[in-house]
């Protein structure tokens, strides 16, 4: 992955955002961090000189100021961070563990912070100082502090470890976020690349998935869904274009010779008319499969989608079987009807009906006298199934899926009349309804099952409308 294009990439612009964001939470949190630590130092030092000069005070009230002085002699004589000075109205120390009033604090009365001398010696940097001055009567000033050089040192620990904190952070973040972005972005390329290659011709391609199950792979499987159905449909309409280029071939070649037929024919009026008669009967068969093409497409489509009100399957079996019960009569064929009352299903009558009389048809058409045709109705786990079974031939299991498509004949049907689109049609009509068409072994003969889903109940028993 180039450098330029991945700095470049929405992806890495979201983990820099991202990362952008994290470090600013962080350094809110550790500001906030310093703040409170560093406040509770400085207020545990003004409060230790606090209670100094509080004590100073007591014992000046009670004893005076030789009795300051003597507390101040004793406290200065003392091992610790206390800082204790008491002058004249001059300036000359009188008691006290500084050896000059210190230039930082001036003249000023109040808090003052200065930097003195470490003791043991001259080598020894100078620490810092903490300290409040007062002026007491007769000119003489007080100065009372801490030496709060380990309090600074131990502030400067904390800063610096946040600090380094603060650093790892930023390069925690910004690692991640760059990781996080390569990795988007290597699955993205993955994408667009296999997206290239299709777009170039290779529709076999699929986008490749590293079974983690997400997002992204989640995507990658709806994509590839897509591209097989996309795939399906372009083998569909190529398989489609070369079954018409195939099966309207003898068609209309059959009409072009009844045209120069009718034309040489100019001297006997009676046989041109037979072969105008019969090339128009050609030509209204080609209209007719063109129609059902065009209606199959249509359907396919969704455009004959709608609402319907429920249509009572019961009642269009009794209706086919009045149909075509004369047509199997005259072909020496028994049909027999069995219909379940009270079923009834969302959808078109018309193109149901269309359906089933494709189905019934067949059966009519490619049963030998003496089979017997069943058409009836059956529930089974909310779906309304319509079987319409024979005794005929059948259909080998090798060719029960290829008969749906479009122009597919087999070959002992092939000098039957027809067009080879009633099983596309069927299929397209089941669809269509939420529903599936298969076909299985009678033993003897042919069982198609068209199934359509039963609408939902409601608590009040009413059928919950459908829309298909």
């Amino acid at each position: 992955m180039r450098p330029a294009r991945l700095f470049h990439s929405f992806a890495f612009r979201i983990a820099v955002l991202h990362a952008a964001l994290s470090v600013g939470s962080v350094v809110v949190l550790l500001g906030f961090f310093y703040w409170a630590t560093a406040g509770y130092i400085d207020r545990e030092t003004d409060a230790t000189i606090e209670a100094e000069v509080q004590g100073l005070s007591e014992q000046y009230r009670l004893r005076g100021l030789v009795g300051l002085a003597a507390v101040i002699a004793e406290r200065s004589a003392e091992a610790g961070d206390g800082i204790y000075l008491l002058t004249d109205a001059l300036g000359a120390p009188l008691v006290g563990n500084l050896d000059d009033w210190p230039e930082a604090a001036g003249d000023r009365v109040g808090w003052v912070g200065f930097r003195i001398a470490a003791p043991g010696g001259r080598d020894r940097e100078a620490t810092p100082a903490r300290a409040r001055v007062f002026v007491l009567p007769r000119g003489l000033r007080l100065l009372v502090g801490r030496d709060v050089g380990d309090l600074e040192a131990t502030r400067a620990l904390i800063l610096g470890a946040l600090a380094w904190g603060l650093g790892i952070t930023v390069a925690l973040a910004l690692g991640g976020g760059l990781m996080m972005s390569r990795r988007i972005v290597r699955r993205l390329e993955a994408i667009n690349d296999t997206s290239r290659e299709i777009m170039e011709g290779d529709l076999a391609r699929r986008i490749p998935r590293d079974g983690s199950g997400d997002d992204f792979d989640q995507l990658a499987a709806n994509l590839n869904r897509m591209l097989t159905r996309i795939e399906e449909l372009m083998s569909a309409v190529r398989q489609v274009s070369d079954d018409i280029a195939h099966d309207m071939r003898t068609p209309l070649t059959r009409l072009r010779n009844r045209l120069e037929e009718a034309r040489a024919a100019a001297g006997d009026p009676a046989h041109r008319a037979e072969v105008i008669e019969q090339a128009v009967a050609d030509v209204d068969g080609l209209l007719a499969t063109f129609n059902a093409l065009l209606r199959i497409a249509r359907i396919e489509a969704g455009q004959s989608r709608g609402v319907s009100g429920p249509v009572d399957l019961s009642a269009l079996l009794e209706d086919l079987g009045e149909l075509y019960e004369p047509v199997a009569g005259e072909r020496g064929l028994t049909l027999s009807v069995l219909p379940l009352p009270g079923v009834r299903v969302p959808g078109d009558r018309d193109l149901l009906f269309q359906a089933l009389a494709n189905l019934v048809d067949n059966a009519v058409k490619y049963a030998s006298p003496g089979a017997s045709i069943d058409l009836r109705l059956r529930l089974e786990e909310g779906t309304a199934m319509v079987i319409v079974a024979d005794t005929g031939p059948g259909i080998p299991a090798a060719l029960r899926e290829k008969v749906f498509r479009r122009f597919f004949r087999a070959d002992d049907s092939r000098a039957t009349p027809g067009s080879g689109l009633g099983l596309s049609l069927v299929r397209a009509i089941a669809h269509l309804h939420g529903g599936r068409v298969t076909l299985e072994d009678n033993l003897p003969g042919l069982r198609v099952l068209f199934c359509l889903p039963m609408p939902r109940v409601q608590a009040d028993g009413e059928p919950v409308a459908a829309v298909f």
